[in-house]
């Protein structure tokens, strides 16, 4: 059974939305809107359609529905966070952030065994996870309408969707972090000299997937840059503004096949480079 149509719909939505205008409060009521009206579309393919088979059953919630269901839980905890974050000084919101990031991180404790079993691709109990009707193992921590249908709901899928979103969350919570405690009178006693004459004509994607890979080198400043440091530094000298990098990273993470498309491609063409000055 194939739904890809479906996520690059909705995947493309999600896009417009995180990249558009409009502040977090805006982004994350949009984006529950959205993402329920795509898993009512979801819902109803299902409702519609029989599984050929168990590994068809055992993908759809093991990997497609969680990709709908995830968002769901992001932009609902990330409404019921920033809606409560402090608006004081920033000692007071990085207090606050932090504490979210623990409380998120009690969520991956609490369920270390299927944790681990889900972090390390192990397949062995999914038919136990991942096909309808097995009910007697703890339901996701989440409580949303959509797991009151016995018909498109397993006793984990609702758990995988949770890892994935309190990682996006994360990831966001992070960034905020970083974005606070930024010493902004060291950054103006270090102003960039003049504007970039180079422009990034790429997608963003592929600059960040390069940023990323730098930073993992440790091959700027020793490894002690950190990643929101190196973005500022690309955004200055190609003319560009990343948006949320933190973000995107999540997506590059989450790529099905070919993790590193940019790199593996920079290093064809650089073959080709060669090869062709060899001859």
């Amino acid at each position: 059974m194939k739904f890809q149509k479906l996520v690059s719909e909705f995947k493309t939505q999600l896009d417009r939305l995180e990249h558009g205008g409009g502040d977090i409060m805006y982004k994350a009521e949009t984006g529950i809107a959205q993402t329920e009206k795509y898993l009512k579309k979801l819902q109803e393919q299902i409702d519609r359609r029989t599984f050929t088979s168990q590994e068809d059953e055992i993908y759809f919630f093991k990997h497609v529905k969680p990709q709908f269901f995830s968002k769901l839980i992001y932009y609902g905890r990330l409404f019921n966070i920033e809606s409560k974050r402090p608006r004081g000084n920033n000692a007071a919101q990085i207090k606050y952030l932090k504490n979210q990031i623990k409380k998120l991180q009690i969520f991956f404790n609490d369920n270390l065994e299927f944790y681990n079993y889900y972090r390390r691709g192990a397949i062995s109990l999914d038919e136990q996870y991942f096909v309808r009707g097995n009910r007697d193992l703890r339901l996701p921590l989440e409580s949303f309408h959509f797991l009151i249908d016995v018909r498109f709901s397993t006793c984990q899928d609702g758990t995988v969707a949770t890892i994935m979103a309190y990682d996006m969350l994360i990831v966001y919570l992070q960034g905020e972090i970083d974005t606070l405690t930024t010493n902004i009178d060291d950054l103006k006693d270090k102003p960039m000299e003049r504007p970039s004459k180079l422009f990034w004509t790429g997608s963003k994607t592929d600059l960040i997937e390069l940023l990323y890979a730098l930073h993992a080198s440790n091959s700027i400043n020793g490894g002690t840059v950190d990643i929101k440091e190196l973005a500022e530094h690309f955004e200055h000298f190609y003319n560009v503004d990343l948006g949320n990098y933190y973000h995107t990273f999540i997506e590059i993470r989450s790529r099905k096949t070919g993790k590193t498309k940019f790199l593996d491609r920079l290093i064809e063409l650089l073959r080709q480079r060669m090869e062709a000055l060899d001859d």
